[in-house]
C-alpha cells in the first residue's frame, strides 16, 4: 500500500519559526489547485497502481481551501489513483480556520482526521511564535472538533521554546490531554537559517534554549502522556491504541509515496523525487503538461541511511534481518563498538535482532542513528 501526500503552498503569515515552503499570495489559489489537478493526472503511474492507504494534505496551511478546491482535488485523485475504502485522509488546519461549517465540510467531503497546529496555549508565546491564532482560537476550535463528527485527530505541541518557562509547558500539556486528542505531535522548536528567529539569533537577538531545558521537557512530555494512555511510539509522536498515524508510519516503514504539489517529495521504493520550491516555476511547468520534478537516484548506502534514521526514532526499532534481507547489510557486525557501548550506557536494547533506543536513547536519536551511517 502507498500514500499521496499534497502540499498546499499558502498561509496568512509567516510563523517565526517555520522554514517550510509557503506564500501568503492567495490571489494565486485557484491556479495552484488547478495545477495540483494536473499533477494528479501527470503522476498517475508514479504508484504502479498502488492501492492508497493515506492521503495527507499538508502545508503550509490546507484549512485555506475551500469546498470547491475540496471537491476538485478528490475528483481527480479518484479518477487516477486506487483509494482504499477505509484510507486514512488527514487534512492540516490552523484553528483560527476551524468553525462549524467548515468542520462539516471537511467530513463530507471525505476528511476524516483532522491535524490541528496548536503549538502553544499560551498567549505570549503564541504571540512571539507570529501564530495566526490566540489562545482563545485554541480552546474554542478543539471544544468544536470534539462536538463534530471528527473522532479522530491529532494535535501539534511546540517545547524548548526559550523564553518560556516548564510552568508553561507543563500547563500546555495538562490542557492538550484535557481534550484527550487520540493522536499528540510535539517538536522541539529548531532554529532554521531561513526564518526570522534564524536571522534573530545571526543578530544575537535570540539564543536557542539549552539541551538541558529541551532535555527535561522531552522527558517530562514523554512521561506525562504515558502516564496519560499515549503509546511513545516514534520520537515525536503519542498515541492511544488504534490512532497511529497511517500516513506517517508509511515514511518510517519505506513505503511508496506520491508527493503532489511545490516543494512536495516523492519515494517509489528505490528513488526519491523533488518537486520545485517556487509556485511560478511549478505553475508555469503544470501549464505545459511537465512535471517540475527532479529525480534523486538513492545508493545502497542512501537507502541504509535513511532506513537506520527513520527505523531507530520509532519503538518498532531498527530490524537487523530487515537490513540484511533487504539490503544486504549486516548492522551488528559493521557497528559492534557502537552498538555495545549504547548498551552499556543504557541508550539501547538489543533484544531477538531489533535494535531500540531507550527513552535516554531517543533523545539523542539523530545523532546516534548518523553514528552508524555508512559514508558514500
Amino acid at each position: 500500500m502507498a500514500g499521496i501526500y499534497i502540499h498546499i503552498p499558502f498561509c496568512k503569515q509567516a510563523c517565526f519559526y517555520c522554514d517550510f515552503h509557503f506564500s501568503t499570495n492567495m490571489a494565486i489559489k485557484n491556479d495552484m489547485v488547478e495545477a495540483i489537478c494536473k499533477e494528479i493526472e501527470l503522476q498517475q503511474e508514479y504508484l504502479n497502481g498502488e492501492l492508497i492507504r493515506s492521503i495527507y494534505f499538508g502545508g503550509g496551511t490546507p484549512s485555506l481551501l475551500d469546498e470547491t478546491h475540496l471537491k476538485s482535488i478528490f475528483n481527480y485523485l479518484n479518477r487516477f489513483h486506487n483509494i482504499a475504502f477505509d484510507a486514512e485522509i488527514t487534512f492540516e488546519a490552523n484553528p483560527d480556520d476551524i468553525t462549524q461549517d467548515k468542520l462539516e465540510i471537511l467530513y463530507q467531503n471525505g476528511i476524516n482526521r483532522l491535524s490541528v497546529g496548536i503549538q502553544s496555549f499560551d498567549q505570549e508565546v503564541l504571540k512571539w511564535m507570529n501564530r495566526a491564532h490566540n489562545s482563545q482560537e485554541a480552546f474554542r476550535c478543539l471544544e468544536l472538533i470534539k462536538k463534530s463528527d471528527f473522532d479522530n485527530f491529532s494535535l501539534d505541541l511546540i517545547y524548548g521554546i526559550p523564553n518560556s518557562t516548564h510552568e508553561t509547558w507543563e500547563k500546555d500539556l495538562k490542557s492538550l490531554v484535557g481534550f484527550q486528542p487520540p493522536h499528540i505531535s510535539s517538536y522541539c522548536l529548531t532554529i532554521e537559517p531561513n526564518t526570522v528567529f534564524g536571522r534573530w539569533q545571526q543578530k544575537g537577538k535570540l539564543n536557542e534554549a539549552s539541551e538541558d531545558y529541551s532535555s527535561e521537557q522531552f522527558l517530562y512530555l514523554s512521561q506525562y502522556l504515558t502516564n496519560s494512555g499515549y503509546e511513545h511510539y516514534e520520537v515525536s509522536n503519542f498515541a492511544k491504541k488504534g490512532f497511529h498515524s497511517k500516513h506517517n508510519s508509511s515514511y518510517w516503514e519505506q513505503k511508496s509515496y506520491l508527493g503532489i504539489g511545490p516543494s512536495a517529495h516523492s519515494y517509489d521504493g528505490k528513488n526519491r523525487q523533488f518537486n520545485v520550491s517556487s509556485n511560478g516555476k511549478y505553475l508555469k511547468a503544470l501549464q505545459s503538461n511537465e512535471i517540475p520534478a527532479q529525480l534523486d537516484i538513492l545508493t545502497q548506502e542512501d537507502r541504509i541511511n535513511e532506513y537506520l534514521m527513520t527505523s531507530l526514532r520509532t519503538s518498532e526499532g531498527c530490524n537487523l534481518k530487515f537490513l540484511a534481507n533487504e539490503l544486504n547489510y549486516d548492522l551488528v557486525k559493521n557497528a559492534k563498538p557502537q552498538i555495545e557501548h549504547w548498551k552499556n550506557t543504557g541508550l539501547c536494547t538489543l533484544e531477538d535482532d531489533i535494535l531500540r533506543l531507550t527513552l535516554k536513547g531517543r533523545l539523542l536519536a539523530d545523532k546516534l542513528a548518523s553514528d552508524l551511517f555508512l559514508v558514500n
